[in-house]
């Protein structure tokens, strides 16, 4: 299949409640005049964009993921579970995911036949980790990238070991 210089720029999790809300950090509010820049950038240079949302249900404490982290956070439809207000996501396409990583997203980039994709967002340890990996798995010579300087961590330790991880994985850090 011929590749196209086709890129992505896929924005996880920028969602009320892991920047400001139940499970917000400073570091999640630094970068968001960051990831504001870059999906500018991005537009500019005729990037898709896609954006994932973490999405819970009532059930969310009796899930697996809610008996290791017991806050409830990211209800479907709520305040928490929107994406920032302050982030555009004019005609991007989002992927709500139940869990860490979307199969359905993965799946979507190889369909797309991108040339590249980089990765921004939150959690750098969690989502934008598992996300990372199953499209470098599913899509092993595709240019897969992590913006670390657009990416926060449950806290900086685990954002820096998340992204020598990813760099062992052969995702190509960038900023």
């Amino acid at each position: 299949m011929e590749q196209l210089d086709k890129k992505a720029l896929i924005v996880i999790d920028m969602q009320n409640d892991f920047v400001c809300g139940a499970l917000g950090t400073k570091e999640a509010e630094d970068i968001v005049p960051k990831i504001k820049d870059r999906i500018l950038a991005a537009r500019k240079e005729k990037y898709d964009l896609i954006f994932t949302r973490d999405t819970h249900d009532s059930n969310y404490l009796q899930t697996q993921e809610g008996k290791y982290l017991p806050i409830v956070h990211c209800l479907s439809e709520s305040w928490g579970w929107q994406i920032l207000s302050e982030i555009s996501v004019n005609e991007a396409k989002i992927f709500n995911k139940s869990t860490f990583g979307s199969m359905e997203l993965a799946n979507y980039v190889r369909e797309r036949n991108y040339s590249s994709v980089e990765l921004v967002g939150v959690c750098t340890d969690i989502c934008v980790l598992t996300n990372a990996i199953l499209i470098k798995t599913i899509c092993p010579e595709l240019n897969v990238k992590v913006r670390g300087s657009c990416c926060a961590g449950v806290t900086p330790e685990r954002h820096a070991v998340a992204l020598i991880a990813m760099q062992a994985c052969q995702v190509e850090l960038c900023d």
